[in-house]
C-alpha cells in the first residue's frame, strides 16, 4: 500500500514538473533619455525586441549623448538595437547616430525618406547616415505602416508630411478642439516630416510624434480624431506647445516632456498640458527656466535640476530679451544625466520612475475604452 502511495506521489510530481510554468507577464520598458533637449527614447518589448526613437545631439554633444543612450541600453541588457527610427533630420534627433552606431549594432534604420531641409551642418551627418544604412536594412516609412515588433502593435501615423488616413480601432470621433485652431503661415521644415508612432501593448497606449508641427497636428487630428486616447503622451516638440486639438483630444493620463533647461516648458505650453482633461501628472526632463516655478511641476517629477543651484529658484518665467538680441547661454548641465523609466503592463497599468530621486508612481489601468 505504502509503495503504491509513493508511486502515485511520484507520478503527480512528475506531471506537475512537466506542465508549463505560469510566469508573470513581463512589462514593456520605456526609457526617456536625457539628451539635453534633444530626443532619444528606447522601447524594449517583453520579447526583448528593441526600438530606439532618435539618437540625440550632434557636434560637441554627440559623444555625450551616445554614452547616455548606451547607459540605458546596458541597463536593458541589450546587445543590439533592432529598429532605429529617426523621426526627422535635425541635429538634435540624428546628430549622435554615428557615435552610437560605433558602439552597438543596429539592424534596421527607419526614416521618412529624402531630406527637405538641406544645409551645411546636416548634409555631412546624412552622408554618414547613408553609409550606415547601406550596410543594414533600410525602411522608408509611410503613414499607415506597421513596424514589426513582437508583442507590440506599432503603427506609423505620420511620415513625410502625410497623415494616417484610416482611424485606429475605436477612434474616429469628431474632435471638438479643432474649431478654434488657425493654421500658421510658415514654411515647411523637417519638423513637418516627422515619423510619428502610436504604440499599443495590450491595453496600454502611448504616442511619440517627433517634432510634428501644429499645422501637421491639425492635419492628423481634424476634423476627426484618428488616434483615439492614450495613457502616456511623450510630448512632441520637446515640451513646446502641443495644440489642444492633440494634447486634449488624446486625453493622456500622464505626459512626459523631453525638454531642456531653456527649450520647451514655456507658460503657453504648460497651460495646455495642465488643462488637459483627465491628466494626472506631468514629468519634466529638466527644470525649465522658461516656466520658472510658476508653471513648473513639483520637484519630484523633474529628472534634472541645476548642477550649480542659484540662491533662489526663479518663480517668474524667464523673460527673453527684445527681438534681435541674443539670450544669455542656458546653464550648463555637467553632472549626472537622469532619465525616466516607464514599465507598462498589458492590463494598462504603468509605473513611471524618476532615476534622480527614485520616486515612482503607478497609474492603474483606466476603466472603459475610447
Amino acid at each position: 500500500m505504502r509503495a503504491t502511495i509513493v508511486f502515485s506521489l511520484a507520478l503527480i510530481l512528475s506531471a506537475a514538473m512537466a506542465m508549463p510554468q505560469n510566469r508573470t507577464a513581463k512589462a514593456l520598458e520605456l526609457f526617456v533619455v536625457d539628451v539635453e533637449g534633444g530626443n532619444a527614447v528606447l522601447f524594449v518589448a517583453p520579447s526583448g525586441e528593441s526600438v530606439l526613437i532618435d539618437s540625440g545631439n550632434g557636434g560637441a554633444g554627440a559623444v555625450r549623448d551616445a554614452e547616455r543612450i548606451m547607459g540605458v541600453i546596458k541597463e536593458a541588457g541589450l546587445k543590439q538595437i533592432d529598429h532605429l527610427i529617426t523621426t526627422h533630420y535635425h541635429g538634435d534627433h540624428i546628430g549622435g547616430l554615428s557615435e552610437l552606431a560605433a558602439r552597438i549594432p543596429i539592424r534596421e534604420f527607419i526614416d521618412h525618406g529624402p531630406n527637405v531641409q538641406p544645409g551645411p551642418n546636416i548634409d555631412p551627418v546624412l552622408q554618414r547616415y547613408a553609409a550606415l544604412h547601406a550596410k543594414a536594412k533600410h525602411t522608408v516609412a509611410a503613414a499607415g505602416d506597421k513596424v514589426q515588433v513582437a508583442g507590440l502593435d506599432w503603427r506609423v501615423v505620420t511620415a513625410a508630411g502625410s497623415m494616417l488616413k484610416t482611424p485606429l480601432p475605436g477612434a474616429g470621433r469628431p474632435n471638438p478642439y479643432c474649431a478654434d485652431f488657425k493654421p500658421q503661415d510658415v514654411p515647411r521644415t523637417e519638423d513637418d516630416q516627422s515619423v510619428g508612432s502610436f504604440i499599443t501593448f495590450g491595453r496600454f497606449r502611448t504616442v511619440h510624434l517627433g517634432d510634428l508641427t501644429l499645422n501637421r497636428q491639425f492635419d492628423l487630428m481634424c476634423p476627426n480624431n484618428r488616434l483615439g486616447t492614450v495613457d502616456l503622451l511623450i510630448a512632441a516638440r520637446h515640451g513646446n506647445v502641443n495644440a489642444e486639438l492633440l494634447a486634449h483630444a488624446l486625453r493622456p493620463r500622464v505626459a512626459i516632456t523631453n525638454n531642456g533647461t531653456r527649450k520647451g516648458g514655456q507658460p503657453e505650453a504648460m497651460k495646455i498640458f495642465y488643462s488637459s482633461p483627465g491628466l494626472e501628472d506631468i514629468w519634466q526632463m529638466h527644470f525649465s527656466l522658461l516656466s520658472g516655478q510658476e508653471y513648473a511641476v513639483p520637484g519630484m517629477f523633474i529628472a534634472n535640476v541645476f548642477d550649480q543651484q542659484p540662491p533662489a529658484m526663479p518663480v517668474a518665467p524667464f523673460a527673453p530679451p527684445p527681438q534681435g538680441q541674443e539670450a544669455p547661454p542656458a546653464p550648463q548641465h555637467d553632472g549626472p544625466a537622469y532619465y525616466f523609466k516607464v514599465l507598462a503592463q498589458q492590463d494598462g497599468t504603468f509605473t513611471v520612475t524618476n532615476t534622480r530621486n527614485a520616486f515612482s508612481k503607478t497609474y492603474r489601468a483606466a476603466s472603459g475604452t475610447y
